[in-house]
């Protein structure tokens, strides 16, 4: 596993959608395994959503606080 792309997710916003804004790392698992029933977009952003999808769906969003800089989002009330 790369350091970076770890890092990545704790500091790249979701760039479109319903979730836009959020850092990747605070979206919902129900969002994630969306993209990973329906297709992850191409490129980074496809790479860096599929890592987090992985982290979710393992139980495994902790290994990601260390990386933080700042508390977490919560997408509860999101519409």
């Amino acid at each position: 596993m790369n350091a970076e792309l770890l890092t990545l997710l704790v500091s790249r916003e979701m760039p479109y959608g319903k979730y836009k804004g959020f850092l990747l790392a605070d979206l919902p698992g129900h969002y994630l395994g969306w993209f990973a029933r329906e297709g992850f977009p191409k490129g980074e952003l496809g790479t860096l959503l599929a890592l987090m999808y992985e982290l979710d769906h393992n139980a495994l969003r902790q290994l990601l606080d260390p990386l933080r800089s700042k508390p977490r989002r919560s997408p509860i009330g999101v519409k």
